[in-house]
């Protein structure tokens, strides 16, 4: 599968997605954000896919977005490139539709695929992973850093506010107190900092860390049912914004009961039984509950 601006390799059960512009250190780009989108699409639709590991080419994982535009980086109506072209988000009254599609934010669109995405995601953070670089990896799963690693919500000192739904994703990883200290100060912090502050799960050698990734994908690849995942995914995401234990007892019970009499409960019980590795055949395009999606579409209004 080809991109201009990643790499798309599937291998027993496991993607690969490598930001791929190490020439501008995996810069962010409209371009990229319409090739990861189609890419967790794509992963999403292919049974192959049982687990996603996100990394970069070269020395950085992502350095933020590409700034060729100077000034105009961030004045999206300035610019004579947006991705979006929606048009000019007015008013009739001169005034601007702050609900315009044009006005969305690019790393945030590529977050919520993210968060809506049916397969694990491992993040592999190679190098420096600054300003949208590091917001992206808020709704992958489980962040694996480099020693080389640097990280930083460096927004507030290029005079923007933190994007990518980061006031949402970076409180609930690590806190509101780290949170603020990281955006107020936009300082860029070592990857022991960020194993300190539980940005991420663990820090490894540069020449360790893809393999500490493809070992964790393949824990779950090899021994867990792909509609499992993808509904225990779901759910641990989802229930962050639940206003009461009541709705994940209500998730819960539906998935348990609808899970129960499928043919993969009896492989997971007949391989631990028999001491076995286990062979699921259920898949995530055709075998996900009938209550699935239970959550309501949140429309950009």
């Amino acid at each position: 599968m080809s991109y201009e601006t990643l790499l798309y390799e599937v291998s027993d059960y496991v993607l690969t997605i490598t930001l791929n512009r190490p020439d501008r250190l995996n810069a962010f780009t409209g371009t990229m954000m319409n090739e990861l989108i189609d890419a967790f699409d794509k992963a999403d639709a292919d049974d192959d896919v049982r687990a996603i590991i996100v990394t970069g080419a070269g020395r950085a994982f992502c350095a933020g977005a590409d700034l060729s535009e100077g000034t105009k980086t961030f004045d999206f109506a300035a610019r004579a490139d947006r991705p979006d072209k929606q048009g000019t988000p007015q008013r009739p009254d001169g005034g601007i539709d702050y609900s315009h599609e044009s006005v969305r934010d690019g790393g945030g669109r590529v977050s919520l695929r993210i968060y809506e995405c049916l397969k694990p995601v491992i993040a592999a953070i190679n190098g420096a992973a600054v300003g949208v670089g590091a917001t992206m990896l808020l709704p992958m799963d489980i962040r694996i850093a480099s020693s080389d690693a640097r990280f930083g919500f460096v927004f507030n000192r290029r005079g923007i506010t933190p994007e990518a739904c980061s006031s949402w994703f970076l409180p609930r990883a690590v806190g509101i107190s780290q949170a603020l200290e990281w955006t107020y100060s936009g300082r860029v912090f070592p990857a022991q900092e960020a194993l300190e502050g539980r940005l991420v799960k663990q820090v490894v050698a540069p020449d360790a860390l893809m393999d500490t990734a493809r070992a964790l994908a393949r824990e779950i690849a090899d021994n867990s049912a792909p509609v499992s995942v993808a509904l225990t995914r779901q759910m641990m995401w989802r229930m962050l914004g639940a206003d009461h234990p009541m709705e994940a007892h209500k998730v819960d019970s539906r998935s348990i009961y609808a899970r129960g009499r499928m043919q993969d409960v009896k492989e997971g019980i007949s391989s631990f039984l028999e001491k076995r590795p286990p062979v699921f055949t259920e898949k995530v395009s055709q075998d996900m509950p009938d209550f699935v999606p239970w959550w309501e579409p949140r429309p950009y209004k």
